[in-house]
């Protein structure tokens, strides 16, 4: 099982800089399929503050990343997600996967969002309209989780 990069940030990242990276170290691969999340614009919304627990927070990613790998012939997997105060426009998370074949790489990517998203590691708050507010996992993170 190659290993994954699996990282938890408090600063910016640079998504093109990571992915191309990662698409290097990955030459073996026939496709490498990627999904960026960002803090999105609109609605009002002013920021975004993901908070994390360390002791919990990375082990967990780290055994959504064993799990991935575990199940699809990747040639390697990328996690990258940020934890902090945020504004639109910023990128939050970063996962990538490379196979020698696409569907893995597909799957691979959806399954490690779908689990990231509804397992969630951290708690999240938007300010819209001058106003924080918490928020909750929706019923379609569940569902999407669930077809695993």
């Amino acid at each position: 099982m190659p290993p994954a990069d699996v990282r938890l940030l408090g600063d910016p990242f640079d998504p093109a800089a990571e992915l191309a990276a990662f698409t290097a170290r990955h030459p073996q691969a026939g496709g490498v399929v990627s999904f960026l999340g960002q803090v999105r614009e609109g609605d009002g919304v002013e920021a975004l503050e993901l908070r994390q627990y360390g002791p919990l927070t990375l082990p967990g990613m780290q055994r959504l990343a064993e799990a991935t790998l575990a199940r699809w012939a990747l040639e390697g997997l990328m996690i990258l997600h940020r934890h902090g105060r945020m504004h639109p426009a910023d990128p939050i998370v970063l996962v990538a996967a490379s196979a020698r074949h696409r569907r893995d790489a597909f799957a691979a990517a959806d399954f490690a969002m779908d689990h990231l998203k509804s397992d969630s590691w951290f708690w999240k708050r938007e300010k819209a309209d001058g106003q924080w507010r918490w928020i909750e996992p929706r019923e379609q993170d569940y569902a999407d989780r669930a077809r695993w």
